[in-house]
């Protein structure tokens, strides 16, 4: 016998249920006063009370022990006590004859959670709270039981019956017509000693079982009785099922293998799924599709278990049966998994439809369909109002932002302006980012009147993403306006993701039942090598009277990955605000604690981009050379598929280098690569296509192409605006301005590089600026000889920025360029200060030669060249005349070999 299973759903009352509130009943007696009887102590009522807090907590496990399991049980915590709680629980079953008695006995339960009618409680009277979770559990006993019908509680007392005969049954010692005229607590009694010494060799369980061909499902959690237990106390009688040894540890009437609670179950459902993502082939296909189907057998409620037969299928090259479990994942488990959504009981599934149009909008946002997606989420908004399921409406607004910041909305009329529109009480008049703004803060709002923690943490970090590239103006288009500086404000974005992190510090249950297939984290497996039963059914007393009792059956405190994942995105949006505000260490520490501290917890994509964070960071910093060598271990860790993170950095990767070594044919067919990667539906992978626009434009105007490349910069812009991409609208005037410098126009190119330090000055984008103001710098310089103090003013006013955070390149523009304005400078004497221009340009050119960018390197060489000209130091000279002549062949004719990173 391997217990009762449970059907799947609401709360019900069960014969389980009924044997624990009578046992709850003896515990807090409302009529008794201190220790209640039949107690002789306190430790053994508050033994009682524990055994008891651990039962209610596993009360929606997939299987209930049955009678004799629970009456074993309380042999074992019930010391002297256990003949008259054993007796005690089986008479009072025996008399649930009708539903007259059990209608009478719930209404003796209502008096356990009462106040006493006189009002008056003494100081040491047992009174059981009614919000704790033994108050809790008789609460839900007594509502599911008034939601029965007629024919519902008869069907409980056949149930009943039923439970007391099995426990009969199973005693193999005698018929089952000896026992119907016989009280339980005498059956128990006669059960010889033999076949309770053979059981209690078996393996230990506490409440679940299951049957043993499942016994390799969960590794080294097989604890044997002691040897000892066969030897002690000889002379004392054997108690029923179980031996009475000081030593004996709880046993398998069955022989099953003991599983857990439902929320280790998860947990190692999803470590099996991370498991098989990461070692896929050491997973034997007919061997664990074996076990799956067994688990699924016995707990169909458990749909994650058609999600790792996809992956198993998956991996072993199964495709169609793949494909087939992935369809039974989402038929069974639409609308129940992820979400803080439970039917109460007695009441149909209405409240998955909203869910599913939830679900719906999400697939047309991930697979490039926006415009349906919004319209979806916005049926979804106005579903949950009508059915008031508020927390759908929070988790769907939150899903409108998700989708309104990541996707490029230049209008959205026609779909938010609908009677049931989120946005109806606002107004569509609003542009989009007003609208943004306004549906974060009414999405944040009701996440935390609903006390969705991990919601509100998730809108935290969307409201911090949202000030970090949004300048705050007034919402009203009339009346009296405060000034205001039209800037965003990075104080506000800390604050933002402070109160993300702070979730890790405040988590507790969110006060929602759903969490049966919800994401647990996997350190709750963990605890399955240890016992959850109480001491007492895993220790000898010796030990018994050593132990902590609140330990006893309690559950792990582990963080669940979801929450880590939301504490580690905290890290990856910290990075991200360090680098838009230009803070190279800052941006590189913070990627770090998230790829050391969460990379166990993050998903495959978070994991990507911390890789992709740090690679860049390499090759910014440290040259290609180790950038591509840790290109290589993030390709064998990740899949390079399509459109991943990996994929993409490394096509930048190869297009930089190209361009630096001047193999423009080999840029160009990246450039393209790239480009062919983005959706080809408007809005949709905005990120993408502007990289590859800008990408297109370096590579025309290094090709000297300047027409083409002002046309596809000013078409980039002209997209940036459209869709308010700020930071991006930055680079391009900057690349505009640099356009234009190059082709001999340098007055024009001045108001794009002022336009784009006015752009770095709102958005706070240090680095940005202290480029911009480069740029700005070499622009005077080209107007002529006399502008050169001018922009060596400019120059020395950024050095700390750039010095400081910025990479190679760019510091070698700043060498080169300094250099450049001593040496035009007709007041500036080479020979009197020769270092002032020596030491700088040398910086760059060590620099430039660690990029391999031949254009710069020659410059440098070049005024290396002329100063030493000017010094008289002729072989210095003709060393570094040398040095300007490679990069310039290395320039003019790059070699056109295949590179075998891009084939990889």
């Amino acid at each position: 016998m391997s217990g009762v299973l449970k059907p799947p759903g609401a709360f019900a009352v069960t014969p389980h249920k009924v044997s624990l509130s009578i046992l709850v009943q003896i515990y807090a007696s409302p009529s008794q006063i201190s220790v209640p009887f039949p107690f002789s102590s306190v430790s053994q009522h508050n033994r009682l009370g524990l055994f008891l807090l651990a039962l209610t907590k596993s009360c929606d496990d997939i299987l209930e022990p049955k009678l004799e399991q629970l009456i074993t049980q309380l042999r074992e915590i019930g010391g002297l006590l256990d003949q008259w709680l054993t007796d005690h629980l089986t008479s009072r079953l025996s008399s649930l004859s009708s539903p007259d008695d059990l209608f009478n006995f719930f209404t003796d339960m209502r008096g356990i959670l009462s106040v006493p009618d006189s009002g008056v409680m003494e100081d040491d009277q047992v009174i059981l709270d009614p919000n704790s979770n033994l108050g809790m559990f008789l609460r839900r006993c007594i509502l599911a039981f008034n939601l029965l019908t007629f024919e519902g509680i008869c069907h409980l007392l056949t149930n009943i019956g039923v439970y007391c005969k099995e426990a009969i049954s199973s005693c193999s010692s005698y018929e089952l017509n000896e026992y119907e005229n016989m009280d339980l607590n005498l059956v128990f009694k006669k059960i010889n000693e033999e076949e309770a010494r053979k059981r209690a060799t078996e393996r230990v369980s506490f409440h679940l079982h299951l049957p043993k061909e499942l016994s390799t499902l969960v590794e080294d959690i097989e604890v044997f009785a002691d040897p000892k237990s066969e030897h002690n106390d000889k002379g004392r009688e054997s108690s029923s099922y179980a031996s009475s040894g000081d030593s004996f540890i709880d046993a398998d009437l069955n022989g099953g293998v003991f599983l857990r609670t439902n929320w280790q179950i998860q947990g190692y459902l999803m470590e099996q799924a991370d498991a098989i993502e990461k070692h896929g082939s050491s997973f034997t296909l007919n061997a664990f599709e074996l076990t799956l189907r067994q688990l699924q057998k016995l707990a169909p409620e458990l749909h994650r278990v058609h999600f790792l037969r996809y992956l198993n299928s998956l991996y072993h090259d199964d495709y169609f049966s793949a494909l087939e479990n992935l369809n039974r994942y989402f038929d069974y488990s639409a609308g129940t998994e992820g979400f803080d959504f439970v039917p109460p009981a007695g009441c149909n599934s209405s409240g998955r439809y909203e869910i599913a149009l939830l679900c719906l909008g999400m697939m047309h946002f991930h697979f490039g369909h926006p415009k349906l997606a919004l319209e979806v989420l916005t049926e979804a908004v106005r579903v949950s109002q009508q059915h008031s399921n508020d927390s759908c409406l929070a988790y769907t607004l939150a899903a409108v932002c998700n989708l309104l910041s990541e996707i490029g909305f230049s209008t959205t009329s026609g779909i938010l302006g609908s009677p049931f529109s989120p946005m109806t009480s606002v107004g569509t008049s609003l542009s989009v980012q007003q609208q943004l703004f306004v549906l974060l803060k009414e999405s944040l709002k009701r996440a935390e009147s609903l006390k969705l923690k991990q919601l509100v943490a998730a809108n935290h970090l969307a409201m911090a993403k949202f000030d970090l590239t949004h300048v705050q103006r007034p919402l009203l288009s009339f009346g009296p306006k405060i000034s205001m500086k039209l800037r965003t404000c990075p104080v506000n974005v800390c604050k933002e993701l402070r109160l993300g992190y702070h979730l890790i510090s405040e988590f507790c249950c969110e006060g929602s039942t759903m969490t049966t297939d919800g994401a647990f984290s996997t350190a709750w497996l963990k605890n399955l090598q240890k016992p959850m039963g109480s001491l007492v059914l895993s220790q000898d007393i010796s030990s018994r009277n050593n132990s902590n009792p609140f330990l006893f059956c309690t559950q792990p405190s582990s963080i669940p990955g979801s929450v880590l994942q939301l504490v580690g995105s905290s890290y990856l949006h910290r990075a991200t605000a360090w680098e838009i505000y230009g803070s190279a260490p800052l941006a590189r520490v913070n990627a770090l604690v998230y790829a050391t501290c969460f990379a166990d917890a993050s998903s495959s994509s978070d994991a990507a981009l911390v890789h992709v964070k740090l690679i860049q960071h390499l090759a910014v910093f440290k040259g290609y050379k180790e950038a591509f060598s840790a290109l290589k271990i993030a390709e064998e860790k990740f899949l390079c598929v399509s459109k991943s993170r990996i994929l993409i950095l490394k096509l930048q990767l190869l297009h930089e280098r190209a361009l630096h070594r001047g193999h423009l044919k080999l840029a160009q067919q990246v450039c393209d690569e790239l480009g062919v990667l983005a959706s080809s539906v408007t809005a949709v992978d905005m990120e993408l296509k502007v990289e590859a626009s800008l990408r297109h434009a370096r590579t025309l105007l290094a090709a000297k192409q300047f027409c083409q490349a002002a046309a596809v910069a000013h078409s980039l812009f002209c997209m940036c605006y459209k869709f308010n991409m700020q930071v991006e609208s930055a680079t391009v005037l900057l690349l505009l301005a640099e356009i234009h410098m190059k082709s001999g126009n340098a007055v024009v190119g001045l108001p794009y590089a002022l336009a784009s330090l006015s752009y770095c000055q709102s958005f706070n984008l240090d680095l940005l600026k202290a480029s911009a103001t480069l740029t700005l710098a070499e622009l005077w310089l080209s107007l002529g000889s006399n502008h050169s103090k001018t922009a060596l003013t400019l120059i020395h006013g950024v050095f700390p920025m750039i010095l400081g955070h910025g990479g190679l390149e760019l510091c070698a523009r700043a060498y080169i360029t300094e250099a450049k304005c001593y040496l035009s400078d007709s007041s500036f004497s080479v020979s009197d200060n020769p270092e002032v221009v020596l030491d700088p340009i040398r910086q760059a050119s060590d620099e430039l030669q660690a990029l391999e960018y031949h254009e710069l390197a020659a410059e440098a060489f070049y005024l290396m060249a002329i100063v030493f000209d000017k010094l008289g130091q002729q072989e210095e000279r003709e060393e570094a005349a040398a040095s300007f002549k490679n990069h310039i062949m290395a320039l003019e004719n790059p070699q056109d070999i295949e590179d075998p990173l891009l084939n990889a």
